[in-house]
């Protein structure tokens, strides 16, 4: 069963920041010990300039590391035919921090292309099969982003 997708700003978008403001505070504090798995996947927080306000944002993802500088993740925003704001952000400004456990390092985003995206699917949807999901959920082609080391 398909995930529900995003309604307005209720309640429910309310209680969604603020359990993402909780896991980005106890994830920075354990440096990556509470809140640096979900869904037995690795997770990376990813702060990025607002792409309209210019304000820092930060948010905890699913990551793949491919080569240990390397880290791939995903804008599928539960199958939403809208694109996450923080993908968004990255569209307009690729430059961004992440930080990995205690490690923070500054990264530069790009959107794989398709043969790219082709190789890093499958490995992703094994990793988190709900991507999968997402994707039969939506028309809009999903972008996996890849980042390096900047």
């Amino acid at each position: 069963m398909a995930p529900p997708k995003p309604q307005g700003r209720g309640f429910g978008h309310l209680l969604a920041i603020m359990m993402t403001r909780l896991h980005v505070w106890l994830y920075r504090m354990s440096g990556g010990r509470i809140g640096g798995r979900m869904f037995n996947s690795p997770v990376l927080l990813l702060t990025t300039t607002g792409a309209k306000s210019g304000l820092l944002r930060t948010q905890p993802l699913l990551y793949l590391d491919t080569s240990g500088s390397t880290y791939v993740i995903v804008g599928s925003y539960g199958g939403s035919d809208t694109a996450p704001a923080w993908a968004v952000n990255l569209l307009k400004n690729p430059g961004a921090h992440i930080q990995v456990g205690s490690k923070i390092l500054k990264v530069n985003s790009a959107v794989a292309p398709a043969p790219r995206k082709s190789e890093l699917w499958p490995k992703l949807v094994a990793m988190y099969p709900d991507y999968q999901v997402y994707q039969q959920c939506t028309t809009r082609d999903i972008p996996v982003f890849v980042l390096t080391s900047a």
